[in-house]
């Protein structure tokens, strides 16, 4: 069985940073793409940074200059810092990724992981 696992958030204070690391493990022949979301109280969840397997990232507005989205491929891992950090930015941040595992293609997410920011 597949399985994400997101950790790193925490409580911070406006300004500062946070990094972000998601471990996938269990049958998996390759990862197509490996992206970090977000969802704040009362709003839907969004895109945050996407990364594909052969390194092209993409950002959302809202974070470009501030986060930066990474992976190591060898251990199936993907990575989020993040910086000048807002409050804006408190949210529940959830790994997702789209693999090819032994049961065919399949999109996992994680558990989610709390990032709170206060001023």
């Amino acid at each position: 069985q597949v399985q994400l696992v997101e950790s790193g958030g925490g409580l911070v204070q406006a300004g500062g940073s946070l990094r972000l690391s998601c471990a996938a493990s269990g049958s998996i022949f390759s990862i197509n793409r490996m992206g970090w979301y977000r969802q704040a109280p009362g709003k839907q969840r969004e895109v945050v940074a996407g990364i594909a397997s052969g390194g092209i990232t993409n950002y959302a507005d809202s974070v470009k200059g501030r986060f930066t989205i990474s992976r190591d491929n060898a251990k199936n891992m993907v990575y989020l810092q993040m910086s000048s950090l807002k409050p804006e930015d408190t949210a529940v941040y959830y790994c997702g990724a789209r693999l090819l595992s032994q049961k065919g293609y399949l999109e996992v997410w994680g558990q989610g992981t709390l990032v709170t920011v206060s001023s």
